[in-house]
């Protein structure tokens, strides 16, 4: 048996790199086994055109150690489904870590798992995160107690490689990043609204102003 049972829950519409980003990392962790968790065994559609394919459904999972839960503009029509929350919340019980990365906090919430929790997710949906008892701290990877909540889909692979480092070790945690060469130098220092230049800021803005109230609609019931 491995050490350490690790579970993406994936639903049509995520931003893949929330999901594949920690993926490629996690996958990686020795002494571990990975699972792709989906209401079928079909392709889940991500919201780039790639189609994912799940290794387990909600009924067959075995129980899981840590559970991960990927953001994007899926998530308003799952934080609905009963299904899909229900398992975060059973998955998350016995679980040693539950994590998100990016607006996945939302569905976490939604199952209750953040109240009373620092959290963080997504820059344009922080403003949200009193809506489900969370105190957004402003920080790239947020963790309080086993909850660990990760920033907009980049952040996934920061999240990733700090549990690595937790479970096996910052050696370990090196090597994967090492390996994978994760060595970001970015052409712009755009990656933040606080860096960002206010022209490209209003460019971004309406991308995310409908997915705030499809948010807050979703969370109202």
């Amino acid at each position: 048996m491995p050490a350490i049972s690790i579970g993406f829950v994936i639903f049509p519409n995520l931003t893949q790199l929330d999901f594949t980003g920690p993926l490629q990392v996690l996958s990686r962790l020795p002494d571990s086994e990975t699972q792709i968790v989906a209401k079928t065994r079909d392709p889940v559609p991500s919201d780039c055109g790639l189609s994912l394919v799940p290794t387990r459904t909600f009924e067959d999972c075995p129980p899981l150690d840590l559970i991960c839960v990927p953001g994007g503009f899926g998530v308003a029509a799952a934080m609905r489904d009963a299904e899909t929350v229900g398992f975060v919340r059973r998955m998350a019980e016995g679980a040693r870590y539950v994590t998100s990365v990016c607006t996945g906090a939302f569905i976490l919430g939604a199952a209750g798992l953040l109240q009373g929790h620092r959290a963080t997710t997504h820059w344009a949906y922080t403003e949200l995160l009193p809506l489900v008892g969370a105190t957004h701290e402003p920080a790239r990877v947020v963790w309080d107690g086993k909850v660990i909540t990760a920033g907009g889909v980049t952040s996934g692979i920061d999240f990733a490689l700090r549990i690595v480092a937790r479970l096996a070790g910052e050696n370990v945690a090196r090597s994967i990043q090492l390996g994978i060469e994760y060595d970001p130098d970015p052409p712009f220092d755009s990656g933040h609204p606080d860096r960002a230049p206010e022209e490209v800021r209003q460019l971004v803005a309406p991308r995310y102003a409908q997915g705030r109230e499809d948010y807050r609609a979703a969370l109202s019931g």
